[in-house]
């Protein structure tokens, strides 16, 4: 990643490279270095180009940046801040964008289930899970299932709607 970095001129290209880094240190717990590659990725974001961005990067936005920061926050434990930018990006993110709004979706579940927030977890990703099924995106099912919705919820099986919801999860 460091040498795609220093071989990387456009601004949003170096912006998306910063915060897929910061994603992984935060997944190894590397909290300084994620933190220095989201300053990193926010600032390349802020800068203006004169050309167009690469294909491969052209869709990054604020709201993409907002909601990775937060699932970096997240892996960091640090939930409420993390919540904090997953809602920001998906205020960010425009509706022409309904498969990556099912995607940030299940991300919010997911920091809403580590705050024990059970009932509100289950409405995000019943309307998540809804949602990909409705645009046929199966990568989005495929995700609730990663994201470990279900052993995540297993605990919870006797919260009204749990059960149901982990049923249909199974047949999706």
């Amino acid at each position: 990643m460091s040498q795609a970095l220093i071989h990387t001129r456009h601004p949003t290209a170096r912006s998306l490279l910063h915060l897929r880094r910061a994603r992984a240190h935060a997944a190894l717990g590397a909290a300084a270095e994620c933190h220095r590659d989201l300053a990193a990725a926010e600032t390349a974001s802020l800068t203006d180009a004169a050309d167009p961005a690469p294909g491969w990067c052209r869709w990054m936005s604020t709201a993409d940046l907002a909601v990775d920061t937060g699932q970096c926050l997240l892996d960091l434990g640090r939930t409420d801040a993390a919540r904090a930018r997953i809602d920001e990006g998906l205020t960010l993110l425009p509706r022409a964008r309904d498969k990556t709004r099912g995607v940030f979706r299940t991300y919010e579940a997911r920091s809403l289930l580590q705050a024990r927030e059970v009932e509100q977890a289950l409405l995000v990703s019943t309307e998540s899970l809804d949602l990909a099924t409705r645009i046929g995106a199966d990568r989005c099912v495929t995700l609730i299932h990663a994201h470990a919705h279900a052993p995540a919820f297993k605990p919870y099986q006797k919260v009204d709607g749990v059960r149901e919801f982990l049923e249909r999860l199974r047949t999706a």
